[in-house]
């Protein structure tokens, strides 16, 4: 059931008078389907073993504070964004949950933020954590700041090296107004089926925390495992397990299909304009597609500037009343054009799904990363802004 309460991409003064029901083209979000992701994955984890739901990139395409909310309440304790713009889209919204800021903040006007909004840093070198520290004296801070050590282990990006580690926490815990909250690392290939190099990074966070034991320091919560990691094992997750794509119903390889996970977008359009064209007839920008034959022709109100990859022209599908459909010609801005020849009553204005399923029959985000090879990450997190999401019950 959609409602126009849940109706998430227009301004609140703007929903009585213009409704997802009036779109051209929309986002909807499976609400049930977030929490029962939630709920499939907290069975993989011992019951202290927190999970925490990674909503940055706008909760990759689906809307941040919405799918927040819900996997809080399905069983996430935890919040990981990557930037303090979005960590504060969350505090205003009224969630209180924590939140981890992945990415790395080091301006002063990033750290009064933080402080501000409650939000917990990632520290990833020692002169972060100074200018972090020197920043929090500079405004008398009265607290302990919680951070969180992010180490490499063979990810080669955010963290220090792993042989370093104990130096490293040793300087944060020595730095005044500076608390250890947590120490992770992150797994670079954990979707393979060749464990090799994930066994390596394991290894070598293991080894960084037994120096950091060694002396005396608390280590606080330990987290490794992305989605994938907390598919492949119990082992990698420690106190905590960072997800994001699985909670979006997607599993982030064809091997790690251990849960039942259902995928919470789709994505909708409507039919513009429907003609009859004649065989011979070139279709779109520069002629990619012409009619072999007459084929009935139907304009849809969406195109790559809402996130339509325009590599896909000429062959991608869309379903209709449960059938697949063809995409003709270049991909446009605002609009592609189908072939509806096998629906010879199709309706002006009647809904398309470019994206999801429809009578038993999918389209999924896996589909067209095949096509592109690329991953389904990038698809979902391509949909832009100016579609509006649409909350489903």
């Amino acid at each position: 059931m959609l409602s126009n309460e849940h109706f998430l991409g227009i301004a609140h003064e703007e929903r009585n008078t213009y409704s997802w029901m009036q779109q051209r083209a929309w986002v909807e979000i499976d609400l049930g389907a977030v929490s029962h992701n939630v709920r499939q994955l907290r069975k993989l984890l011992a019951k202290q073993t927190q999970l925490m739901a990674v909503v940055k990139a706008n909760a990759y395409g689906h809307g941040a504070v919405t799918i927040a909310k819900v996997a809080l309440s399905s069983g996430a304790s935890w919040l990981g964004v990557a930037t303090v713009p979005e960590g504060i889209e969350l505090r205003e919204a009224g969630i209180t949950a924590p939140i981890l800021l992945l990415g790395a903040a080091q301006t002063v006007e990033q750290i009064h933020a933080i402080v501000n909004w409650k939000l917990q840093p990632t520290l990833c070198s020692p002169r972060q954590a100074l200018v972090f520290s020197d920043t929090l004296e500079a405004i008398d801070y009265d607290s302990s700041l919680p951070v969180h050590i992010k180490l490499d282990t063979g990810m080669s990006r955010l963290g220090t090296n792993w042989q370093e580690a104990d130096e490293f926490v040793k300087l944060v815990t020595r730095l005044p107004r500076l608390s250890v909250a947590s120490i992770y690392s992150h797994l670079a290939t954990a979707d393979s089926p060749d464990p090799t190099i994930m066994n390596l990074q394991h290894k070598r966070f293991e080894a960084a925390i037994a120096k950091i034991k060694a002396l005396g320091i608390a280590v606080g919560c330990l987290h490794f495992a992305n989605s994938a990691g907390t598919l492949v094992s119990s082992e990698l997750h420690y106190d905590m397990v960072r997800v994001g794509l699985a909670i979006y119903g997607y599993y982030p390889a064809t091997h790690l299909h251990n849960v039942n996970l259902k995928p919470v977008l789709q994505v909708k359009a409507r039919v513009t304009q429907v003609k009859t064209i004649e065989a011979g007839t070139g279709v779109s920008y520069g002629y990619k597609y012409i009619a072999p034959h007459d084929i009935r022709l139907a304009v849809v109100g969406i195109g790559y500037a809402d996130g339509i990859p325009r590599n896909l022209s000429n062959k991608m599908q869309v379903l209709i009343r449960g059938k697949r459909v063809p995409q003709i010609g270049a991909i446009t801005m605002d609009q592609i054009m189908l072939d509806v020849s096998s629906i010879p009553d199709i309706q002006e204005n009647e809904i398309v799904t470019i994206l999801g399923q429809d009578q038993g029959t999918q389209i999924t985000a896996d589909d067209w990363a095949k096509e592109l090879n690329t991953i389904p990450w990038e698809i979902l997190c391509s949909f832009k802004h100016r579609l509006p999401r649409v909350a489903v019950e």
